[in-house]
């Protein structure tokens, strides 16, 4: 039996669209867990102790990302936000910071917590996420009423899934790239061969030329951060932000996820995430409880 914490329709303005050096869109998975954390961690100094959020899913039901396409245009522009003139009247230099507008469920896999604290919870809930939590580094602007589900039945499940419709939720799909790598292609070309659209021709016994345009492998198939790999070894740096804690550089690691619609999940596991560390490899990952395709 899982025990669900859901807080739905989440909405976030100017979240961070950089979900990776490499991509936009989606925030990463990194975000999304770590603004589950930071929420466990603000809720334990209120009395829940022994609260523990093992693992967390988001659906995302609406994003508006902020770019702009013009007529005649062949790529999209980031939107950057009016920033406040200088001392001097002028513009301020600034990075460009790609955001977007989005509307999320949480789904939170928790323990720690009886029957009778749950409305103790709902309500230090509600009020972190009025009290400036972030998600995503964006602002929350409203959400729904916390509840709780004890998933302990097809049944149960689905009643869980039917308050996350409509939405999708993003899934990771490793295995598409590990195959491939396995084939004799790289990391790179093993995402781009999944991603890019081909378009085919075909010829009909009257001459008719009709076109089609499909990926690889049907579904919506995104490029997804998932964690860090360690580039250096650890140790101190110069003027770093915990004093007591090893430091070291890191990459982003960069996969391939699925945005699947909720009723298509059968094991609750195939959405939920959690944080994983191979220290062995240098690698800090989110990764699913289960994966679709061991399924």
């Amino acid at each position: 039996m899982k025990r669900i914490l859901l807080i739905p329709n989440i909405k976030v303005q100017n979240a961070n669209a950089i979900s990776s050096p490499y991509t936009i869109g989606f925030p990463a998975m990194t975000a999304w867990l770590g603004a589950v954390h930071a929420l466990e961690r603000k809720l334990k100094p209120r009395g829940f102790d022994e609260l523990q959020f093992k693992s967390a899913a988001v659906v995302c039901h609406q994003i508006d990302l902020q770019t702009y396409k013009g007529t005649d245009d062949f790529v999209h522009s980031i939107i950057g936000t009016g920033n406040p003139l200088d001392k001097n009247g002028n513009r301020p230099s600034f990075i460009e910071e790609a955001r977007c507008h989005l509307t999320v469920s949480l789904v939170i896999e928790y323990s720690g917590v009886d029957q009778d604290e749950m409305p103790d919870l709902f309500s230090a809930v509600s009020h972190l996420m009025h009290a400036g939590l972030k998600m995503a580094a964006g602002d929350i602007l409203d959400f729904g009423e916390p509840s709780a589900f004890k998933i302990d039945s097809e049944k149960a499940q689905r009643a869980l899934m039917r308050k996350l419709m409509p939405g999708h939720c993003l899934i990771e799909r490793r295995e598409l790239m590990q195959e491939a790598m396995a084939d004799g292609q790289d990391a790179i070309d093993a995402m781009l061969d999944y991603l890019k659209i081909n378009h085919v021709s075909e010829q009909n016994e009257q001459g008719e030329v009709t076109w089609a345009a499909r990926r690889k492998v049907p579904g919506w198939i995104v490029p997804i951060a998932t964690g860090f790999h360690g580039i250096s070894e650890l140790g101190k740096a110069s003027s770093q932000r915990d004093p007591d804690a090893e430091h070291r550089f890191a990459e982003s690691v960069v996969t391939l996820g699925e945005f699947v619609m909720p009723y298509r999940i059968d094991n609750l596991d195939q959405m939920l995430w959690h944080y994983h560390a191979d220290l062995e490899n240098n690698l800090y990952l989110c990764q699913q409880n289960t994966s679709t395709s061991s399924s």
